[in-house]
């Protein structure tokens, strides 16, 4: 498979969920006026933003050219580089590492870790907050089950493979890197979509492009249609499409 492509423009105005839920996750982070804070997969800037309000210097970076085009557009008064999670290039800078709904899209996740580690100066804090252990269940069962019908038919498909760990593996992931974990969390987060009763095909297709992206036209409309159809007794209610979130939230220290 190729490089994700994001479409940032749709993204920004279609799926504002996504940086609008964020939010506790900067209050948890609780920036103070003259830090350094990176905000690892910073996506069109509006946390970014709203960390920068607090006085913080703040880097945002994305693997997406185009994300950071637009989050260069929104926020001019703002610094935003392209750059790989796993690879970051930077050493002991940073007073704070930030992130929101990314680390579940990059792997090896022990390379994330280790990136984060290098870009921390000592005593410097992790937090973050992306999809944990039963994210989007419901969802991807549909979508599992929709590829295997393609499959009979002799279609070639790509499964997702996103990760969705359990706390206590990611929290042992950030232990054996020395950090010290301060805070962590598992919970449940329905999220409502943008989009009425287009809001599961809009977030399939831009969150569903690996496994989409390689089918016909016609072939990506029967997986959309079959995961609504198979979804709706449970996410659709009142004209609302509900994501059925999981998320891992913490907050850990790199030693002194």
């Amino acid at each position: 498979m190729t490089e994700r492509e994001w479409d940032a423009s749709r993204y920004d105005s279609a799926h504002s969920f996504v940086w609008e839920r964020g939010r506790g996750v900067v209050d948890l982070l609780a920036p103070k006026p003259g830090e350094r804070i990176l905000d690892l997969g910073c996506g069109t800037g509006h946390l970014t933003d709203q960390i920068a309000e607090s006085g913080a210097e703040v880097v945002g970076i994305d693997s997406s050219e185009d994300m950071v085009r637009v989050a260069s557009e929104n926020f001019p008064h703002l610094r935003f580089e392209v750059a790989d999670a796993r690879s970051l290039p930077f050493e002991c800078e940073f007073d704070a590492v930030f992130s929101n709904a990314v680390l579940h899209w990059v792997r090896p996740p022990e390379a994330v870790v280790d990136s984060v580690r290098r870009a921390l100066r000592p005593g410097g804090r992790f937090v973050a907050e992306f999809g944990g252990e039963n994210n989007i269940r419901a969802i991807m069962t549909a979508v599992g089950e929709a590829l295997y019908r393609l499959e009979q038919d002799g279609t070639e498909v790509y499964r997702p493979n996103k990760y969705f760990p359990p706390l206590d593996e990611y929290v042992s992931l950030l232990e054996s890197r020395d950090f010290r974990v301060a805070n962590s969390a598992h919970f449940e987060r329905p999220t409502p979509l943008d989009g009425g009763e287009e809001g599961m095909r809009r977030w399939l297709r831009m969150f569903g492009w690996d496994y989409l992206s390689p089918l016909s036209p016609s072939q990506r409309e029967e997986v959309v249609a079959y995961v609504e159809k198979a979804t709706r007794p449970t996410l659709y209610t009142n004209g609302t499409w509900t994501a059925d979130y999981w998320r891992i939230r913490f907050e850990a220290f790199k030693p002194e």
